[in-house]
């Protein structure tokens, strides 16, 4: 599971074997969330506040190009 980067102790990653769309997984102690990346949408939450989501997608958002690059080079992909 290839991280991408850890920002406040919240660690980015994606899973070896995952799938479209193209989506990142975010974790920090038991917590664990999952969000879309073209269109920023939460997609899962399990154990996150609402103000640690909001800072979690603010994230992604400045992160987003970074986001869709490591996947696009992880997974071999041209998506747009």
């Amino acid at each position: 599971m290839p991280t991408l980067f850890i920002l406040f102790g919240y660690r980015f990653f994606f899973w070896s074997n995952d799938h479209e769309p193209i989506h990142v997984h975010i974790s920090k102690g038991d917590a664990e969330c999952k969000f879309n990346v073209l269109d920023v949408e939460l997609v899962e939450n399990h154990g996150y506040k609402k103000n640690e989501l909001r800072l979690i997608e603010s994230l992604i958002e400045e992160n987003r190009e970074i986001i869709i690059e490591r996947w696009k080079e992880f997974f071999n992909k041209d998506n747009k």
